[in-house]
């Protein structure tokens, strides 16, 4: 029993300090895109001599492909500090230069973070120096034979296969033909919307950023998508009452729709909490089966975003924009049709009639900036 505990704590931890290196990484990852996306559309390329001339779009352009180009540095030093603390900072960027050297790319960062944070805080924990030296060990001792033996394993360890798997991976995914497409839309779709926005899609994410380090940015457009089915399909909802005379709405989670909607736009699905947690087992079914439709058809229309995050507002930046979002409604009209044939009608007298008009109305003059 005790065994099988600290296996768990140890899963634990290490999922932990990968949704700490994510949460410090998406900021980064969604400046960058969005730069890049900016730029591209404006018609702008990537400078590579400053010698010739280059206009405004050209350094958005720029500006984005450098940030992004650093997100092994990224994930390494994040996953290396929550381990290790600030000792772990050299190490884990000097792990994501050598990914981006070997072509390692994220998969390098995110695997040498590990190592690097590790053995920066086995070092913390064990290397004993003589009291004059204490100063020196977490400024200079401690990161000088960390960044040794993380560059020593990944220059001659692990930098190299896991060049060959990143390489590997992608000639996979590019070569996938029209079915296997849809089947692996569909599994990231799923993957990505069962547990809104929990440790499963959090791993699926961490994936899909090292194939969009590697320019592959259909299933981070899959992943967008299934993570707004569910708050599109409970607004669809809504209307389908009147429709089909059949209430399943309570008065509360009908005010938490007014928000779970707008959040849902920006691609924030916590909003629908309220209601997910009422009907637990039944909003997984259906936003499985509807995050798999949606992103099945998102894959197989060619869709992409260079950006990860942004909801709707990253549209502007997606290849087939519209596409997407047909793929995102169809998926959440799926989500909706399920949903609503699970559920059982609710007591009459804890509904809000959709006919009503004594909800107050919405009045603008009570925003105040000050």
């Amino acid at each position: 029993m005790a065994e099988v505990k600290q296996k768990g704590n140890t899963l634990n931890n290490l999922k932990q300090h990968a949704l700490t290196a994510i949460s410090y990484l998406i900021p980064i990852v969604v400046a960058g895109g969005f730069l890049l996306a900016i730029g591209s559309l404006m018609g702008g390329a990537l400078i590579e001599d400053f010698s010739t001339s280059w206009g405004f779009a050209d350094t958005l352009y720029t500006m984005g492909s450098k940030i992004l180009g650093m997100l092994p540095v990224v994930i390494g030093v994040g996953i290396a500090f929550s381990i290790a603390d600030k000792p772990g900072i050299a190490s884990g960027f000097l792990v994501g230069l050598i990914s981006i050297l070997m072509n390692a790319g994220f998969i390098g960062g995110f695997i040498g973070g590990y190592i690097a944070g590790y053995i920066t805080l086995y070092l913390k924990n064990h290397l004993h120096v003589p009291s004059w030296a204490e100063g020196l060990k977490p400024l200079l001792i401690i990161p000088l034979i960390s960044c040794f033996l993380v560059g020593m394993i990944m220059f001659y360890v692990l930098g190299t296969p896991i060049s060959a798997f990143t390489a590997a991976l992608e000639n996979y995914i590019r070569g996938l033909d029209r079915t296997q497409t849809l089947m692996f839309g569909l599994i990231i779709g799923v993957l990505s919307g069962i547990d809104y926005g929990g440790p499963i899609n959090k791993v699926v994410y961490a994936f899909l950023l090292s194939l969009q380090a590697e320019g592959i940015n259909e299933p981070m457009a899959v992943l967008m998508l299934a993570s707004m089915v569910t708050p599109f399909g409970l607004t669809m909802m809504y209307p389908m009452q009147k429709i089909f005379h059949k209430n399943v709405f309570s008065r509360t989670e009908v005010e938490t729709l007014k928000t779970a909607f707008p959040m849902g736009v920006c691609m924030i699905t916590e909003g629908c909490y309220p209601i997910i947690f009422n009907h637990l087992l039944p909003c997984i079914i259906s936003t499985g089966i509807g995050a798999g439709v949606g992103g099945a058809l998102s894959m197989s229309w060619g869709c992409a975003s260079p950006v990860p995050h942004g909801g709707l507002f990253a549209m502007v930046t997606m290849t087939n924009p519209f596409g997407w979002l047909a793929a995102l409604l169809i998926g959440s009209l799926v989500f909706a049709v399920v949903l609503f044939c699970i559920l059982k009608p609710v007591d009459k007298d804890s509904v809000i009639d959709v006919d009503s008009h004594e909800e107050a109305e919405i009045n603008m003059n009570d925003i105040k900036i000050s």
